[in-house]
């Protein structure tokens, strides 16, 4: 393996505090830092009190790496900064690499359980697609299913092809009377077939799909950010520096040669 800088000891809690607040940084190290691990905001490092005391010297280099980011451009925290700009490269191997180093720092970056939710999620939808067609052939879910909507109109069902739960209000001359109607329940309130039952389930596992697909999405966009692919490169190189230097050479490649000439100011007092 291409040995990329000499080892040294790893900075401990008590001496990177100090280093912060002696470059003017105000650090916080209990607090709940806007419902992160830490948080950076103009010259102050929060890190939460939850988090342990593996995560503490990690998470304040990951802070300290955006307090130097936004040096190197003062508007990354409103545009997330720019890979060319940091790495002062445009090599199209360097987002691939960075993104491997933040799924090994952070395994939430993954998102196994929105995946594994979303593969489960899917299999109800065929499920039920495969029960429509037992009594309805040609059943498509991307056409409309006539036979259900001529028979959900006059019905307060049709309240369930948007919600999984509802009330409805139905007032008469002297009092109103309030339904609570749920997916659950389908069958105990409703007099309809099976198959127009499965339809609404089916309804509400796409509603259900298309939320997770929007967190998936949500989170990738977080974790893609330059500034966040670049807190994490250096929160890693702290975790497991041969490692990160094994999975992303062209990543710590130019990390380190910009690190020496000062580039990353002082940061490379920490790191070299």
């Amino acid at each position: 393996m291409e040995t990329f800088v000499q080892e040294r000891i790893k900075p401990e809690k008590k001496e990177l505090v100090k280093y912060f607040k002696s470059l003017g940084i105000s650090v916080y190290t209990s607090t709940k830092a806007r419902g992160h691990q830490g948080f950076f905001l103009k010259n102050r490092i929060d890190i939460s009190k939850n988090i342990p005391e593996n995560r503490i010297v990690p998470t304040l280099l990951h802070e300290f790496a955006h307090y130097i980011h936004s040096k190197i451009e003062p508007d990354m925290a409103k545009t997330g900064g720019t890979l060319k700009v940091l790495f002062q490269t445009d090599e199209k191997m360097l987002l691939d690499e960075l993104i491997r180093v933040t799924n090994f720092v952070d395994e939430n970056s993954l998102c196994v359980r929105l995946y594994e939710h979303k593969s489960r999620v899917k299999d109800k939808i065929k499920e039920y697609d495969k029960f429509i067609k037992l009594y309805y052939p040609k059943f498509q879910r991307s056409k409309k299913f006539k036979e259900f909507d001529k028979f959900i109109k006059k019905s307060n069902a049709r309240y369930l092809l948007k919600y999984d739960r509802v009330k409805v209000i139905e007032r008469g001359f002297f009092k109103r009377n309030i339904k609570i109607y749920t997916i659950d329940n389908i069958e105990k309130d409703f007099d309809m077939p099976q198959a127009f039952a499965a339809y609404i389930r089916l309804k509400s596992c796409t509603r259900k799909l298309a939320r997770i697909s929007s967190r998936i999405n949500k989170y990738k966009k977080y974790y893609e950010k330059p500034a966040e692919l670049f807190a994490r490169l250096v929160e890693g190189l702290y975790i497991d520096k041969e490692w990160v230097e094994a999975i992303a050479p062209t990543a710590a490649r130019h990390f380190y040669r910009l690190l020496k000439d000062g580039y990353y100011m002082e940061l490379e007092n920490i790191l070299l």
